[in-house]
């Protein structure tokens, strides 16, 4: 392949991965047509992308974006993923497939520069998620004010029902 071909399709995939930068890498190589399509089909309803694509190109590509961490896990037969909600959501979905589909190899992933090996990954789906994480965070926050807020009501409240006792307790003038 020319180097100006190779430039055309490094463009290419540069501008499919867009703003992306973590990956999962599986090898998909050993699914039957009908499988690997379903399987397609369905990361594509979930907004999961998926691309096959010569190792070589695929790493000269992802550095010219600044992806880094693929280097050891790039080598065979290679399917770049990325999409979905967060990294966590996406190995969720991929560990998932991989249960399902016992031909589709987890070969490893790409977190924020750091290579992940296939345990990594598997590990890394049974963690908190985006919004998980974001709602804990919300009541963390939130709890003080209301511990606050019930410290206040509770003398008030006692204050309120002995003034309501005394005021029955008084003969009307």
């Amino acid at each position: 392949m020319s180097r100006h071909i190779k430039d055309m399709v490094i463009s290419e995939i540069q501008s499919l991965i867009g703003d992306a930068k973590d990956f999962i890498v599986v090898d998909v190589s050993k699914l039957d047509a009908i499988s690997a399509n379903r399987w397609r089909l369905a990361l594509r309803k979930d907004r999961i992308h998926a691309l096959t694509v010569k190792n070589s190109i695929a790493l000269n590509a992802l550095k010219r974006k600044g992806v880094k961490g693929l280097d050891g896990v790039l080598s065979g037969p290679s399917t770049l993923i990325w999409g979905s909600d967060d990294i966590v959501a996406l190995s969720k979905s991929i560990t998932n497939w991989a249960k399902d589909l016992k031909k589709l190899e987890i070969k490893g992933a790409a977190v924020e520069g750091q290579s992940l090996n296939a345990a990594g990954v598997e590990t890394l789906s049974k963690s908190a998620g985006r919004l998980e994480t974001i709602s804990e965070l919300a009541g963390l926050m939130l709890a003080p004010g209301r511990q606050l807020a019930g410290c206040l009501q509770s003398p008030g409240g006692q204050l309120a029902g002995q003034l309501k006792t005394l005021a029955d307790k008084e003969p009307a003038a």
